[in-house]
């Protein structure tokens, strides 16, 4: 019987691609997306179903997953991908743009493996693959709120393993670098203070270094392959770096003092 993947936030880049990856690789797919009827990418593959997902309420988590189940026996793999990101000054975030981050990035999350440990512990196992990120474990300017909302999901899924490895219930994180996808535009939500301008120059010259890493980012199917090989590599590996320079920086972190390592992202960012 083939496998069966959930997947979150499926409606663009990394999303996007894991779905077709593990499509064409002949696994059952479960697409999730908060508007699935505008989805039209995935009419051709018999063997994906889409499904109604909002990361943020409970009763669309527990429907979807259940509707899944249901129309494919059980759920194996479920990959936590549904995120945005914001970035800007500190000192501009209202509480609701910082609780909105948290909500979907952090609390939807926990929410969705709470749900997906219920049922696959009676079902004897699965595996849950975190979407997390490169800035998990290193940061950079500007990206504060962000950071700490994937700081979080590194440290509650490290911590998890320990207790669900007695249900043979694997957990997995995935650590992109810079990837070329809808995170650094439409899904982007950049705050700025209006009532100071002395974050400006600060921002300008981050800004326009950060365009030139973008210019050699790589897609999203390079992460979906990542997620397909920890998915079905058969190892206790954790965390998978991807997406250059991503593994590169985060070596670096490891190996470098924080004085060192602060002194080479502002000199990346000639900050």
């Amino acid at each position: 019987m083939n496998k069966t993947v959930l997947i979150t936030g499926t409606s663009s880049g990394i999303g996007k691609a894991a779905v077709l990856e593990f499509a064409r690789n002949g696994w059952n797919v479960a697409a999730t997306q908060r508007s699935p009827e505008k989805e039209t990418d995935f009419a051709n593959f018999a063997n994906v179903k889409l499904y109604a997902l909002d990361v943020t309420n409970l009763f669309s988590v527990e429907q979807a997953i259940d509707r899944a189940i249901s129309d494919f026996g059980q759920v194996d793999v479920v990959i936590n991908n549904a995120g945005y990101g914001v970035d800007g000054t500190f000192e501009a975030m209202s509480d609701e743009i910082i609780e909105k981050q948290f909500s979907t990035n952090v609390f939807g999350l926990m929410r969705v493996t709470r749900e997906a440990i219920k049922r696959m512990r009676p079902q004897g196992g699965g595996m849950i693959i975190q979407i997390s990120s490169m800035g998990g474990k290193i940061t950079f300017p500007l990206y504060s709120i962000y950071h700490a909302t994937k700081f979080a999901v590194e440290g509650f899924t490290e911590s998890l393993h320990y207790e669900l490895a007695q249900f043979n219930i694997q957990l997995k994180l995935i650590e992109p670098g810079p990837i070329v996808t809808d995170f650094y535009g439409r899904s982007r939500q950049f705050v700025k203070s209006s009532t100071t301008n002395q974050y400006d120059g600060f921002i300008q010259k981050f800004n326009q270094a950060a365009e030139k890493v973008m210019k050699d980012a790589e897609g999203p199917e390079v992460v979906a392959k990542t997620i397909f090989q920890a998915a079905t590599d058969n190892t206790s590996q954790m965390r998978y770096a991807v997406g250059k320079p991503g593994p590169l920086l985060l070596l670096l972190r490891k190996i470098l003092s924080d004085k060192l390592y602060f002194l080479m992202v502002r000199k990346s960012y000639n900050l």
